[in-house]
């Protein structure tokens, strides 16, 4: 799981981007359309696929995959759902202490949205620019001239990983890690999971 055999990162390097790397180095360069060097990270539409699917599609480095796609209120998968936990996170500059980006956690849900899903252990990040720095980059793109209609901005930036089983004291309702590839093989309705 997670081997680079399609990225171009030469042997011995790995792919571990700080939050505000991700943010000011990756994402911006993304919505501003200008070309990022290494370009390792994928385009990818998050929606259709389950967290576990990501592997060969996602930029891939250990438990952790990365790809770009647009920001969407839809985070519904054919399996589940990703729900937003907690409240927003700035990221900032390390040098200047600027507010460069924010950050939302997400965790997947197998099931149907509601209280009906069950919680399972992967944790998705959610990187945007901060407002101002996607204004300025909709103006530069726009100075370009020719892509004043595609509103750049709503390119966001995602970590996925699957947190460690033994992080969080089981509480009874969630599934195992194994329990989640199995029931990604069954049709969902075909399963009766206990109370």
């Amino acid at each position: 799981m997670g081997d680079n055999r399609n990225v171009n990162i030469p042997p011995g390097f790995r792919f571990y981007p700080t939050d505000e790397e991700l943010v000011a180095h990756f994402l911006l360069r993304k919505a501003a359309l200008l070309p990022c060097h290494p370009d390792v990270i994928p385009d990818l539409d998050l929606y259709p696929y389950d967290p576990w699917e990501l592997d060969g599609k996602a930029l891939g480095e250990g438990n952790q995959w990365y790809y770009y796609s647009r920001r969407t209120q839809n985070r519904n998968t054919s399996k589940g759902y990703w729900k937003p936990m907690g409240i927003d996170e700035p990221v900032v500059n390390s040098n200047s202490s600027k507010k460069v980006g924010m950050k939302k956690y997400f965790v997947f849900y197998i099931g149907e949205s509601g209280p009906a899903g069950i919680k399972t252990n992967w944790i998705m990040q959610e990187y945007r620019l901060s407002d101002s720095d996607s204004s300025s980059s909709s103006r530069s793109s726009k100075r370009r001239g020719g892509h004043s209609k595609i509103d750049y901005s709503k390119w966001v930036v995602c970590r996925v990983y699957e947190r460690n089983c033994s992080e969080e004291e089981d509480d009874g309702t969630e599934l195992s890690c194994l329990d989640e590839v199995f029931l990604s093989l069954d049709d969902l309705d075909e399963i009766s999971l206990p109370d």
